[in-house]
């Protein structure tokens, strides 16, 4: 395991708010940022970062942790994988690590990564062949050069069973072979390879690792293409084709388009910084990953119906993200791969700089559907074009669009204003109120039903030790753990008193030794304002409540016992009544 000193120096390396930043449009609002949790959906932001303490937690879904936590989650990798992203990031050499030498979803997923090179090689070698004649054809047609065939390692796979041959000869287990799932079995038992007879494409992560194919066939087979399905280093919803190629080259904006074909070919004649979706609609992911690299994205999808509806979905995910979208608009051509070989590069150039915006794209649409000429269709426009004005962050863009479509629709700037005003007033409790909210869930697990008062008091505790270590666990401490009603608080409480006691601990790496439900709690809490203004009158105060329960508890037990005086002797009630009379005084003393 690494220790302390390296996860703190990755932590300290990249701060919270730059990592989330580029997967969330984050707004700052009082001490903290807030924004649309990338985690669950929902329209209002919920999604709270505080810079000074390090953390993320949205108030909706409950996820929590620090910026280790985030990558994690965000990338779908271990946390050890997010430590290592993050160490590359800031540039910081991690030791080798026992335990990741021992992880064994770990060892399988370097064992597909190594499987997908070597099969990626064997294709690309294979495409060179005398039996790949039908392969060298097509890429001759479809005028690749090849030196783009090498950057994309583009390749053409064997007959029946040759993958599956060359990865047993070179000695992996048939479980991490089919792990590949470069391979598979036959009804009869027998192994083939999944991908056969096609033109192959390496899809990349932004590592240049290897984590997936696509294979297109060459004759009038059907489907026309199969990609990998998900495996344990591949979600086709997390990437896209051609990120690794695109981001070498430092992109100020990034172009999306539909196919492989599109990406390669645009690539070759000079057009780098495009990728594509793997089979799917744009996802959010996908948007997260589009807007790590630039802030600025166009959407070249096809021209026909399927993807002007892609297009629009993709438009709604980006500008959700908070990306400057722009739509690129192309004419005598079905797609880019065919516009750039009929017209060539500069004048793609030229499309790409009038590329346009969301707003001036669903104008366009809603002017094929509408008849401004009708009152009924001019005021269903109006409303349209609100909701789309309503979704503009900057007040300036907003304006100008105003300005614009009042003076060309001829229709009042005071009117569209207005109906983006009833929007933005109609929409639900901002951030302002959400800062004071606090959120009370159910303490399910426990059976012991205990008042708003003594859940609030133990996640104080929870608080004051993590962020007032010092002035705070002398006193607290005294407190024992089995004092602690909730078992979740008594487990975390636990936790922590170990961590404190132990000369070599470390509190502020305590997010590492806990459950992800345990992380997710505790970033609630640390993301709570407990409105303390004096710590060390809040700790007495607490110890205080406590002593006075602890005495409360004892007269209750005395009162109890002497409603039975049967069942004791004239000495033992004596003695009862003196001791419920000292508990009196100290209470009356405690108040």
């Amino acid at each position: 395991m690494y220790n302390d000193e390296i996860v703190n120096e990755v932590k300290n390396s990249n701060d919270i708010v730059d990592i989330i930043s580029q997967y969330v449009v984050l707004k700052r609002s009082g001490k903290n940022y807030f924004g649309l949790c990338p985690f669950h959906s929902e329209k209002s932001p919920s999604f709270s970062v505080s810079p000074d303490k390090q953390i993320f937690h949205c108030f909706g879904c409950g996820t929590g942790g620090d910026v280790i936590h985030f990558v994690s989650k965000i990338e779908n990798i271990n946390f050890y994988e997010a430590l290592r992203v993050l160490a590359d990031r800031a540039k910081i050499q991690l030791p080798v690590s026992n335990i990741e030498l021992n992880n064994d979803e770990i060892q399988l997923k370097e064992k597909i990564y190594e499987i997908n090179k070597i099969v990626a090689d064997f294709y690309h070698q294979n495409l060179y062949q005398k039996t790949s004649r039908v392969a060298q054809e097509y890429v001759k047609k479809r005028k690749l050069d090849n030196k783009t065939l090498k950057e994309f390692q583009i390749g053409y796979s064997g007959d029946y069973n040759e993958v599956h041959k060359i990865l047993q000869k070179k000695g992996f287990s048939q479980e991490e072979i089919m792990q590949s799932a470069l391979v598979k079995k036959s009804q009869s038992g027998k192994y083939m390879d999944t991908f056969r007879k096609r033109l192959m494409f390496p899809i990349k992560d932004l590592q240049g690792r290897i984590i997936a194919f696509g294979g297109r066939v060459l004759d009038d087979t059907k489907p026309k293409y199969i990609n990998s399905p998900e495996t344990k280093v591949y979600s086709k919803s997390r990437n896209l084709f051609g990120i690794y190629n695109a981001k070498k080259n430092s992109p100020e904006e990034i172009i999306i388009v539909e196919g492989y074909m599109d990406v390669i070919s645009l690539y070759q004649r000079g057009i780098t910084n495009v990728v594509a979706s793997l089979g799917t609609a744009l996802t959010e992911a996908q948007g997260r990953l589009l807007r790590r690299f630039s802030n600025k994205v166009i959407i070249g999808y096809d021209s026909d119906s399927a993807g002007q509806n892609a297009t629009m979905r993709g438009l709604e995910i980006l500008q959700k993200l908070g990306c400057d979208m722009r739509i690129l608009q192309l004419e005598g051509a079905k797609d880019p791969d065919e516009f750039v070989l009929k017209y060539g590069t500069e004048y793609f150039k030229k499309f790409i700089e009038k590329s346009i915006s969301l707003v001036e794209f669903k104008v366009k649409i809603l002017k094929k559907e509408l008849n401004l000429e009708s009152a009924n269709d001019k005021i269903k426009f109006l409303k349209e074009i609100a909701k789309v004005l309503s979704k503009i962050n900057n007040n300036i863009e907003q304006e100008v669009y105003m300005e614009k479509i009042a003076d060309v629709y001829k229709i009042s700037k005071e009117a569209i204003e207005a109906e983006v005003l009833k929007l933005a007033d109609s929409k639900t409790t901002g951030i302002k109120t959400l800062e004071r909210r606090i959120i009370v869930k159910k303490e399910n697990e426990d059976k012991i039903e205990v008042n708003e008062a003594t859940k609030r008091r133990e996640k104080m505790i929870i608080y004051l030790l993590l962020n007032f270590s010092e002035q705070s666990f002398k006193k607290i401490k005294h407190i024992t753990v089995d004092e602690i009603k909730i078992n979740k608080n008594k487990e975390i409480i636990q936790i922590i008193y170990g961590e404190l006691n132990n000369p070599n601990g470390n509190i502020n790496n305590i997010l590492n030794r806990l459950e992800e439900n345990q992380v997710d709690y505790i970033t609630e809490i640390m993301a709570e304002d407990f409105e303390i203004v004096d710590v060390n009158k809040c700790i007495d105060e607490i110890l205080i409540s406590y002593e006075k329960e602890k005495y409360i508890n004892l007269r209750n037990q005395i009162v109890k016992q002497l409603q039975k005086p049967d069942d004791l002797s004239k000495d033992e009630i004596a003695e009862l009544e003196n001791e419920l009379n000292e508990i009196i005084l100290k209470l009356a003393k405690i108040k």
